[in-house]
């Protein structure tokens, strides 16, 4: 296998019990275990742990739609400049939209695509609370509201971009590299 992380990777075998039942569910449900998976198995606790919040954020019904929360990853691993993550949820994008140029446009600059108003409220909000979070303030909530998000999701919304900051943050420092089964999903 080619190198997917600058730190040591663990081996599938060795992994512990929690780690390899993911590891398989992971490649029966996409047909490959994410290098991301396989990349913070080194500690496997807060590995788990990770997965747990990052899951319930992210693959699960909630206040925002699928495609709106990968909106988002999307927005916010691009401005990061976050390979994995821009890669590999990029393809989420292009699944969950149907739509492989909609989901290259907003890789390269959200305001380019066609977003809906409610959809554009999300990304200038996850734009400013990444590039600049000191700057936030309660009147950036006055264009989601305007735009028919409720508390629960521009809550849910604030969730996901914190959690895309924090894995991309984790993913570039140590050097992730997507799978490349990425780059054809949803094409």
């Amino acid at each position: 296998m080619n190198r997917i992380s600058w730190l040591a990777v663990p081996d599938d075998t060795t992994a512990p019990e929690g780690v390899q039942k993911l590891h398989a569910k992971a490649r029966a449900n996409l047909g490959f275990v994410p290098n991301v998976f396989r990349a913070q198995a080194l500690n496997p606790d807060t590995f788990l742990a990770w997965w747990t919040d990052f899951n319930t954020l992210v693959n699960r019904e909630g206040h925002l739609s699928t495609t709106d929360r990968e909106l988002l990853a999307v927005v916010v691993s691009g401005l990061n400049r976050c390979v994995y993550c821009a890669v590999s949820h990029g393809a989420a994008l292009r699944e969950y939209s149907g739509d492989a140029t909609f989901a290259d446009t907003v890789a390269v600059n959200w305001r380019h695509a066609p977003l809906s108003p409610q959809q554009a409220a999300l990304c200038a909000y996850a734009e400013k609370l990444t590039l600049t979070p000191a700057h936030m303030a309660e009147g950036d909530l006055h264009d989601l509201r305007a735009a028919g998000l409720n508390d629960h999701a521009i809550l849910e919304a604030t969730q996901v971009i914190g959690m895309f900051n924090m894995t991309n943050r984790v993913s570039s420092a140590l050097g992730f590299i997507p799978n490349e089964e990425y780059h054809r999903r949803g094409r």
